[in-house]
């Protein structure tokens, strides 16, 4: 266990978060106190612990996505020193959780302490399964005095922590399944990982597979994933702890390795292709969040699964396919392959009765162009939009609103079906991809597409995530399914 409470032996280091301008019991200069800076001051005797002061910046500017990413940094620095131990101490003159900053405001001790365990956990994460010379042993172990924490009782200072935690690790589940390498987690694999994961726990688990998919007119699927030896699936896991509340279904795009099908992916290095299903990680994520913390809601997950790879069964370019709402689409690019899975998932959960619908997907490049690494684009019910960008803002996953604009449907006519799979231009792809979805979402549904192509990995380490798969979107999600069945029910 990473945290601990009340240890009784000296810890390795100290950790003192520290603000601008603000008092503090050592000689420390205001450039130290900066957000993000980490400030080594070594014991100058034995058997006192050498203290880290991470800096918080100027008060009124800390968010909770600050004390989450200053609780990664101390754990990465602590980590990189080989250091075992360390005691987060609250020093006299430091009030924590009543700051006001960004769009957000920390309401308690308790939100201050949980957003920095999550930071702490979320940034000793390593994918390191792989390495051998180079892996990083050992790990960091965080003690916690309740006497630092007087606004928090015995029972709610461990409340604090097994959220953080069961946050945490699942957030961190959902990084090992996107950086997995694709000849280990192909679409048969991420079956059984599914099973394994909720199997003797209460979530109703049903995979359509073969015929099963043809007899639900379950075409996207079928024909993206013809060119694999691993047959398609879609997965659906119904977790029904509040079964009075609203359906909400969580729909994840799972394409394990993006080829391109057909239309094949050329460049050095298409490693990437393998995170084509951080999408459908994020909903298993979310789920494992909402099971793990008993949340009463009423979810189901539908994960659309497949290879999208050139072989001479695969989807040939120009391909005709139907669906069962009635329309016919086109198949001009087969490396626009997550929408027509996607459609699949969406027509099903309508069938299921799903009040709303959040489809997640790592869909387009353009989405990238358009908002950076830090942002996902979100697209549909304005409602539904607000509320996942305040809890966005809340907990680090950002998202901003992007226009539906009917005016760019006509990139999707086609002269031989009633749509064609991508735009006539490259132009706008991440607007005319969501256009394309929404053809496929019932009325009777309400319903936003969140891609995130651009957010489900980074290049480099940037605050408590390491360089790789992010974990974006399951604490996103399960928070959203929190609230959203408690102003239903």
């Amino acid at each position: 266990m990473h945290i601990t409470l009340d240890m009784t032996e000296l810890a390795d280091v100290l950790i003192h978060p520290v603000y601008a301008g603000e008092s503090f019991p050592y000689a420390l200069n205001e450039a130290r106190k900066r957000q993000g800076t980490m400030t080594w001051l070594y014991a100058r005797s034995a058997g006192e612990a050498d203290v880290l002061a991470a800096g918080m910046g100027e008060r009124c500017a800390v968010t909770l996505e600050r004390v989450r990413r200053a609780g990664g940094a101390a754990a990465r620095t602590l980590l990189q020193e080989g250091r075992g131990s360390a005691t987060l101490l609250k020093h006299p003159g430091t009030v924590i959780g009543v700051g006001v900053g960004g769009r957000e405001s920390i309401e308690s001790a308790a939100a201050w302490l949980q957003a920095w365990i999550e930071g702490w956990l979320l940034g000793l994460y390593r994918f390191d399964k792989y390495r051998n010379v180079t892996k990083i042993s050992g790990s960091v172990k965080l003690n916690l005095r309740s006497a630092d924490w007087p606004e928090l009782s015995a029972a709610g200072l461990n409340s604090v922590i097994q959220t953080a935690m069961h946050r945490a690790e699942a957030t961190n589940l959902t990084r090992d399944w996107v950086n997995e390498t694709p000849g280990t987690l192909n679409p048969d694999a991420f079956v059984e990982w599914t099973r394994d994961l909720f199997k003797d726990r209460p979530v109703n688990i049903y995979v359509y597979r073969g015929q099963e998919l043809t007899e639900r007119g379950m075409n996207g699927l079928l024909a993206v994933g013809a060119g694999s030896k691993h047959a398609p699936a879609l997965i659906e896991l119904r977790y029904e702890a509040c079964p009075d509340a609203p359906m909400l279904a969580l729909v994840g795009k799972a394409i394990t390795f993006d080829m391109g099908g057909m239309n094949a992916k050329t460049g050095r290095d298409i490693s990437d292709a393998r995170m084509d299903m951080g999408g459908a990680a994020a909903v298993i994520g979310a789920l494992d969040i909402l099971v793990r913390q008993q949340a009463k809601v009423r979810v189901t997950a539908l994960i659309a699964v497949a290879d999208n790879l050139p072989d001479a069964r695969a989807t040939l370019p120009s391909s005709v396919i139907a669906y069962p709402n009635g329309l016919t689409v086109q198949i001009v690019n087969t490396d626009g392959e997550g929408r027509l899975v996607l459609a699949d998932a969406l027509i099903h959960a309508a069938g299921l009765g799903a009040a709303q619908a959040i489809d997640i997907a790592t869909l387009t490049g353009n989405v990238g162009d358009a908002l950076g690494l830090g942002i996902a684009g979100i697209w549909g019910d304005a409602d539904m939009t607000r509320e996942l960008a305040r809890i966005g803002e809340h907990n680090g996953e950002r998202l901003w609103p992007m226009p539906l604009m009917d005016d760019y449907e006509s990139e999707l006519r086609s002269n031989y079906a009633d749509l064609r799979n991508v735009g006539t231009s490259t132009l706008a792809g991440a607007i005319t991809a969501a256009l394309f979805i929404r053809r496929f979402v019932d009325k009777s549904m309400n319903w936003v597409h969140i891609d995130m192509a651009g957010t489900v990995q980074y290049k480099q380490d940037v605050g408590y995530a390491e360089a790789g798969a992010t974990g974006y979107g399951a604490r996103l999600l399960a928070d959203y399914a929190v609230n959203y069945a408690r102003t239903e029910v």
